[in-house]
């Protein structure tokens, strides 16, 4: 395996079996030049990025120090999850935490208007988020807001296999947001987000939404929706508002059953 290109000194292009690849590992171009023979044992991690160039482009621009600290967040990740990333991974999160740096550095920050969402919908990602952000403070010694672990959570959730994609993601989370703030208008009330309660309630306008997207269908004995229906007026019209909603801004069709599913979870929250 010759060496292509150095990317920095913890990155290469390099020829594997008349194949373009990129070879990841500690040091791994330390003291070495085009042509040179890489130590299989320096590499870590090794892949053919469709995007490659872009990612040759990346590393060339951004500190090492910032690509270094992505590749350790990517492996913590993938640890903790038991699963491998999509590839992407290595373009998105590299350059989303490089720009975050300095933009942290200067003063400027961003607020993440999902956090509350992102927490209970993507909890194992969000840990590592947090895990992240301490680890990138210890490192480059500056303090990240919490908003930066949702984030790191939100790119690591869309790097699972078959996950869907960032705007898929962001798009699914932003319409959960609309519904909760529907709930808190229509009823007007606040919301303990440590409240069990307001957890099932995200999660299951989560795979209703999921339901929807699938054309798959949440089934409920008649009876019992009528008997919701009259039990319940109050929690009933605030999920018929949120169909509304959802069919307004975002064309999806609520059915009558999961209004019902939707309705007890809402009423749950009321008698708290």
């Amino acid at each position: 395996m010759k060496i292509k290109q150095i990317l920095n000194n913890n990155a290469v292009v390099i020829i594997d079996q008349k194949e373009e690849k990129i070879a990841i590992g500690s040091g791994i171009a330390f003291q070495k030049k085009k042509n040179d023979i890489v130590n299989p044992n320096k590499i870590e991690k090794l892949f053919v990025l469709k995007e490659n160039e872009r990612f040759h482009q990346l590393l060339l621009q951004i500190p090492e120090e910032h690509f270094a600290l992505s590749e350790e967040i990517i492996t913590y990740a993938e640890q903790s999850l038991g699963t491998k990333l999509s590839e992407h991974i290595h373009i998105a999160l590299t350059d989303h935490l490089s720009f975050a740096i300095e933009r942290i550095r200067d003063g400027i920050y961003v607020k993440n208007k999902l956090l509350q969402e992102i927490k209970i919908l993507y909890k194992n990602e969000f840990n590592i988020g947090l895990w992240a952000i301490k680890h990138m403070e210890k490192k480059m010694n500056i303090t990240f807001p919490i908003d930066e672990a949702g984030y790191i959570a939100l790119h690591i959730h869309t790097a699972k296999l078959k996950s869907g994609d960032m705007k898929q993601t962001l798009r699914q989370t932003a319409i959960l947001s609309h519904m909760i703030q529907t709930i808190r208008d229509h009823l007007k009330m606040e919301m303990n987000e440590e409240d069990l309660s307001y957890q099932r309630l995200i999660t299951h306008l989560r795979f209703a939404l999921l339901r929807i997207n699938d054309k798959q269908q949440h089934t409920m004995d008649e009876e019992m929706l009528k008997m919701i229906k009259l039990k319940f007026p109050a929690s009933y019209e605030c999920a018929q508002q949120i169909a509304t909603e959802l069919l307004h801004h975002y064309q999806m069709l609520l059915p009558e059953h999961e209004l019902g599913y939707i309705t007890l979870h809402i009423e749950r929250l009321r008698i708290k």
